[in-house]
C-alpha cells in the first residue's frame, strides 16, 4: 500500500510540472489571392516610350557634349594663366631668397665693420684707400722718368 501511495504522490508532481495549454490545433492554410495581372501596353506605346526615352538621352547627351566644348578654351586659357604665376612665383622666390641672404647678413655682428665700410666712404683707422688708374702712355712716361 505504501508502494501506492508514493506512485499516486509521483504522478501528482509529475502533472504539476507539466504546463497547462490547450492542445495543438493544425493552422489552415490561407488561400493566396491571385496576383494581379499586369496591364500589357500595346506594341506602339511601348515603342513610343522607347523612343521618347531615348530621345531625352541623346539631347542630354548633346548638351553635355557642348558645355564640355565650351569648357575646352577656358581650361586652356587657366592652364596658361596658372604657368605664367608659377614663372612668376619661381622669380619672387629668387628673390626673397638673396633679400633673406642679404638680411642675414646685414643683422650678423661681426659683419657690421665691413658693411659700414662698404655703404660709406669712411674707413677703418690704420688703413690707407688705394686707388687702382690705368697706366696712360703720358702717365707711364712720367712715373719711368721719376724712377730714373
Amino acid at each position: 500500500m505504501t508502494g501506492l501511495f508514493y506512485a499516486g504522490k509521483y504522478l501528482r508532481l509529475m502533472n504539476a510540472f507539466q504546463p497547462s495549454r490547450p492542445p495543438l490545433q493544425p493552422v489552415e492554410a490561407r488561400r493566396v489571392a491571385p496576383q494581379a495581372r499586369r496591364r500589357r501596353y500595346s506594341h506602339a506605346a511601348m515603342t513610343l516610350e522607347t523612343a521618347a526615352k531615348l530621345s531625352v538621352n541623346i539631347i542630354l547627351s548633346v548638351l553635355a557634349a557642348y558645355a564640355l566644348l565650351r569648357l575646352i578654351p577656358y581650361t586652356c586659357s587657366q592652364q596658361k594663366k596658372l604657368q605664367e604665376i608659377q614663372t612668376e612665383d619661381r622669380q619672387i622666390e629668387g628673390h626673397v631668397a638673396h633679400l633673406q641672404t642679404d638680411f642675414s647678413r646685414f643683422f650678423d655682428p661681426h659683419q657690421t665693420q665691413n658693411i659700414m665700410q662698404e655703404q660709406s666712404d669712411r674707413l677703418a683707422p690704420g688703413e690707407r684707400p688705394v686707388v687702382l688708374l690705368k697706366p696712360d702712355a703720358k702717365g707711364a712716361e712720367m712715373t719711368r722718368g721719376a724712377r730714373n
